[in-house]
């Protein structure tokens, strides 16, 4: 018997099912828009290539996180052969799920004091 598909059995995500999704939380987007936005959010640290981003949303839509959208865009602006997908409740809250996941950790490493003063500082600088 399978378990019933609950945000927090999904945990941890993976970096780029987690940065996929997060694209994909403020409206839905073609498969490119969504490797230029985790590119962004990660500052260039994740750079997706089409054979991970297709391969994680193929898994993805399997596991009911995100779903692939009929509605289209204008059709002078935009190609037909384009995919966009959207995501799900249960994407949206396995996202949630996840982040507070995230959140708890730093929580955890800066009470251990992990992380120096300067570390905002020195990581704008790096990039």
């Amino acid at each position: 018997m399978t378990r019933p598909k609950t945000p927090h059995n999904l945990l941890p995500l993976t970096p780029a099912v987690f940065h996929i999704l997060l694209a994909l939380a403020e409206g839905e987007r073609h498969g490119y828009a969504i490797m230029r936005e985790v590119a962004a959010d990660t500052a260039g640290d994740l750079q997706l290539g089409p054979g991970t981003l297709y391969g994680c949303l193929k898994r993805m839509v399997s596991a009911h996180l995100v779903e692939e959208s009929d509605e289209r865009p204008d059709p002078a602006l935009d190609d037909e052969r384009r995919r966009y997908y959207r995501i799900t409740d249960l994407g949206a809250s396995a996202l949630r799920a996840e982040g507070e996941r995230l959140a708890r950790a730093v929580a955890a490493a800066r009470a251990k004091r992990l992380f120096a003063r300067n570390t905002v500082a020195a990581a704008r600088t790096r990039h």
